[in-house]
């Protein structure tokens, strides 16, 4: 079979994982790793995370955008990404688990009070916290009813929690309350103690998590952001956390990433901070559909899990 060339740009200290897998799977695949990646002529692919802007309208024969993640804002950031070329994002069992794994240890510990016993037995106190309520009585509210929102939901439902959801467009998910739209988004808020954002980022729902949407949220709510950094206003959210409206936030995506070392939101009491590693994709569970798609790429049939422009997912 002709060799395909795959240009691969990623942030992560994954590439050689990457190209031992693909070749793996397909020896004739021929990964081209930036920046060494030689000659762009002949390159009909791209599997990217965060390509630098313009790197892509270099390839002249390039017919595939592949995202190395579920989500797709990082490639339309680029003013000047190609238009004719599909993007197609990553959907996997193995990363929507990671994903909802994640939100759902999230919101255990919240529900459980984590982290006020944490500090007791740093203080060596003996205490316990009354009234903690069990799950039927705790409303989780889900923002993004896409795979990992409802795998969410069924992850939490034994639990008992009530639970709700939030999309764009009406989403109909069994056991779990339905709102969507403007028009649904004040009254979702207003009835979830514990919200999990879950939602791409797209010019509609960035900053969605805003000052009004914190005054709409029940006093001692607290905010779990595993989707995108830009779906916070910062100061916002802080200003929300110091008023003792929001009881905590536990935030795995910044809009500056790495977080800068001066950030407030690592010192700050009442904010967690994981390093965006809440759903990492894994070269030896994900490489099989990037395999995939590249077949039916030269098979010319329909790929898989393609992107609307328009819509941003």
């Amino acid at each position: 079979m002709t060799p395909l060339q795959l240009l691969f740009h990623s942030n992560a200290d994954s590439k050689a994982d990457w190209e031992k897998r693909l070749a793996a799977l397909d020896p004739s695949i021929e990964v081209r790793v930036w920046p060494d990646a030689g000659e762009l002529a002949a390159i009909e692919a791209a599997l990217v995370w965060k390509p630098p802007a313009g790197l892509l309208a270099k390839l002249p024969r390039l017919r595939l955008i592949l995202s190395l993640g579920m989500g797709v804002d990082h490639v339309f950031a680029d003013t000047l990404l190609p238009k004719h070329v599909p993007v197609a994002r990553l959907v996997v069992p193995d990363l929507v688990n990671r994903m909802s794994e994640y939100c759902a240890l999230a919101v255990l510990r919240y529900h459980r009070n984590a982290d006020a016993y944490d500090a007791f037995q740093r203080e060596r106190k003996w205490k316990g916290l009354p009234g903690e309520p069990a799950g039927a009585n705790r409303r989780v509210g889900i923002l993004g009813l896409g795979e990992i929102g409802r795998d969410l939901a069924g992850k939490l439902a034994p639990f008992g929690f009530k639970l709700a959801g939030w999309s764009r467009t009406p989403k109909q998910v069994p056991g779990v309350e339905s709102f969507h739209g403007r028009a649904g988004l004040a009254p979702f808020l207003a009835r979830s103690e514990i919200v999990v954002c879950l939602l791409p980022l797209t010019p509609e729902t960035e900053g969605i998590l805003n000052a009004d949407a914190f005054a709409a949220l029940p006093k001692g709510a607290v905010v779990i952001n595993a989707a995108r950094g830009g779906h916070v206003v910062e100061s916002d959210l802080v200003a929300a956390l110091d008023s003792g409206h929001l009881a905590a936030a536990q935030l795995d995506v910044f809009r500056q990433e790495p977080l800068p070392a001066d950030h407030r939101f690592w010192t700050h009491p009442k904010i967690r901070v994981t390093p965006h590693n809440a759903g990492v994709t894994d070269p030896m569970a994900a490489a099989d559909q990037i395999v995939e798609n590249l077949r039916r790429l030269r098979a010319g049939e329909p790929l898989l899990n393609i992107v609307d422009p328009v819509r941003g997912y």
